[in-house]
């Protein structure tokens, strides 16, 4: 199911002893947007620490009460690598990190999640799935607090400003993001997909995709109440000629011309 990040950064974080903070925000990777980590609010509970939920850990999403259950005890959190606030999570942290939970590594394979497409738990992956020795300091993690409110920039000119993401939550792939264009004409809000980007620059605060202003004036406008069921996404990727991330078998128009 496809929901905001925004709306998850109010849901509470349940250990199996008991409740551990709040979603404060999420870490992705710019190659395949995808969430890596749950960053937790936990109050005076580890204050001086970046305390960072995996995906792999995560067992249930309840929607109706705002909760999200995780399969780990918080012994088992405030034992794991500790990782300062504000520092940058290194790809040495990270092999550290997985090795401590025994996740397979997202970095070492031809999918989204390494070896595999989507997440895997309990499998034989965990016990074949070994570190490289990737010693790069950046890992090429982001996290939503840096790129929302950033500028978009189309292929002629500016047209909105990030305003909230839209993640699957069965593979916690970034599918969309919102952008908001009423602050640059009368306008609305719509979904680009992060495969249209082109590239971020970070130093300017702004992100270029490779759509035209008009193009994305004329996008299905998405409001809150908007239902992203599979129409609406197929009316979305029609409009801008290109493929769903859904049907790998479909060729992007845009990539024949």
């Amino acid at each position: 199911m496809l929901i905001k990040a925004k709306a998850l950064n109010r849901y509470k974080l349940h250990c199996l002893d008991g409740e551990i903070g709040s979603v404060k925000e999420f870490v992705f990777d710019e190659l395949h947007w995808t969430v890596r980590y749950l960053v937790a609010e936990t109050g005076n509970w580890l204050l001086d620490r970046q305390v960072l939920i995996s995906p792999h850990s995560l067992t249930h999403i309840d929607k109706e009460s705002k909760f999200i259950k995780t399969d780990l005890t918080k012994q088992q959190i405030e034992d794991s690598p500790s990782l300062y606030k504000d520092l940058p999570i290194s790809r040495q942290f990270e092999g550290t990190y997985f090795q401590y939970y025994g996740f397979p590594t997202y970095w070492n394979g031809p999918y989204v999640w390494g070896n595999s497409p989507g997440i895997t738990r309990n499998s034989a992956v965990y016990r074949t799935a070994v570190l490289q020795g990737d010693k790069m300091l950046d890992s090429g993690l982001r996290s939503t607090f840096d790129v929302d409110g950033r500028r978009i920039h189309a292929t002629d000119g500016e047209i909105g400003h990030v305003d909230d993401f839209i993640i699957d939550d069965e593979t916690w792939t970034i599918r969309y993001l919102v952008i908001n264009t009423q602050n640059w004409w009368p306008g609305k809000k719509v979904l680009i997909s992060p495969e249209w980007i082109d590239h971020i620059a970070w130093d300017e605060f702004k992100v270029y995709v490779n759509v035209l202003r008009e193009k994305i004036k004329a996008s299905p406008e998405y409001t809150d109440e908007t239902e992203l069921n599979r129409d609406y996404e197929h009316g979305l990727h029609e409009h801008y000629e290109r493929r769903g991330y859904w049907d790998d078998s479909i060729t992007d128009k845009n990539s024949e011309e």
